[in-house]
């Protein structure tokens, strides 16, 4: 095996950077060899600056314990230790815009879990097994940052995923109208019911930001690269409703859909279960081998069962049923910090790296 890339984690210590180094421990391509933070963290040992804070419920792994955290702001002295980045940096949208693309001017590829590239229009977002050919675009990226091998990819919102891929998989029937609202778990807002115990027995029915993300960025994935940039679908119209519930990984979502060309319910359940992607075709690492599994029990997918599927990197969909008013109706499940967050980024490098656009840099 050639040596593995170097990796550097942007925002290691929060939760979404922990979850980014549990998934990388043992990774057969990457390596991570740079932990940088904020100021505040920076030269202490990473398990020194993690503290009691660790929120995973695997061990802090071995490799990284000893890393010191750099000071994420000294962006050329991180860069020039890494082949490339994942990002996910703890600050406001326009200090994170600036610093991704001082990463990216130094010859260093990122990979984000952040929102705040989402809707440049030179920026792929992308989910790899729906919209791979986005990363077309990082080409015409490259030329406005004046690079050669620097680029910002980022993945899309976690909510989505649980049914986003669905949709996906049923394109060829034309659904033109959606209507979702979406059970969210607490880590998605980084916290652990140890952090938040208000949350515990309680539903709170807002998440800021979240609805329109998760109207609008199915749209960008399912858009097409024209003149260089990202231009979104117009269709299907999704109207959408976040709720916070009181589950700690797994986001739920409950769906109804329009289509132009009506499917029965044995062909919708037939193109999930064959939905595959490049992922699969390439078999990287994190690929799960089946992307999307229909569960016939009326009583799946939940989550204390399933939100583990494929590593966590599966989708899990179930209840299928006509509607009185839409076409049809469905449940969705994807996990919000593994697929949705770091696991979806990093399936986003492996991708990258497949097609050419991430190596090393000597």
């Amino acid at each position: 095996m050639e040596q593995k890339l170097r990796v550097g984690i942007l925002g290691a210590t929060g939760m979404v950077g922990q979850r980014f180094i549990s998934l990388l421990e043992s990774h057969p391509w990457f390596e991570v060899v740079v932990v940088a933070a904020s100021p505040r963290s920076a030269g202490k040992t990473y398990e020194e600056a993690v503290g009691g804070r660790w929120k995973m419920t695997t061990p802090m792994p071995e490799g990284v314990k000893k890393l010191v955290v750099m000071n994420v702001n000294e962006v050329e002295k991180v860069a020039a230790e890494v082949d490339f980045v994942f990002s996910a940096v703890d600050m406001s949208k326009d200090e994170i815009r600036a610093i991704e693309e001082a990463y990216a001017k130094t010859e260093t590829p990122v990979v984000s879990n952040n929102s705040a590239h989402r809707w440049t229009p030179d920026v792929p977002m992308v989910i790899p097994e729906i919209n791979p050919e986005h990363f077309e675009v990082i080409e015409s990226q490259k030329k406005r940052l004046g690079t050669k091998r620097g680029f910002i990819a980022v993945k899309p919102n976690c909510s989505i995923q649980s049914y986003a891929p669905a949709l996906s998989a049923w394109m060829e029937f034309e659904p033109y109208e959606v209507v979702a609202t979406t059970y969210q778990a607490i880590s998605g807002a980084g916290k652990t019911f140890k952090d938040w115990p208000e949350m515990v027995e309680n539903v709170i029915p807002y998440i800021g930001g979240e609805e329109e993300k998760s109207e609008k960025e199915p749209l960008r994935i399912w858009g097409k690269v024209e003149n260089g940039q990202i231009v979104p679908a117009t269709e299907p119209k999704i109207t959408c409703q976040c709720i916070r519930v009181p589950v700690l990984n797994g986001h739920t979502a409950a769906a109804f859909v329009k289509f132009r060309k009506k499917p029965t319910k044995e062909q919708l359940i037939e193109k999930l279960e064959s939905y595959r992607g490049l992922p699969q075709e390439l078999n990287l690492p994190s690929a799960p081998k089946q992307f999307i599994q229909y569960m016939q029990d009326d009583n799946r997918p939940q989550v204390k069962l399933d939100v583990d599927y494929e590593n966590g990197m599966g989708v899990s969909i179930g209840r299928i049923r006509e509607d009185s008013i839409y076409d049809f109706k469905f449940v969705g499940l994807s996990h919000n910090t593994v697929r949705g967050a770091a696991g979806g980024a990093v399936l986003c490098a492996e991708t990258l790296k497949a097609k050419g656009y991430i190596g090393a840099k000597n």
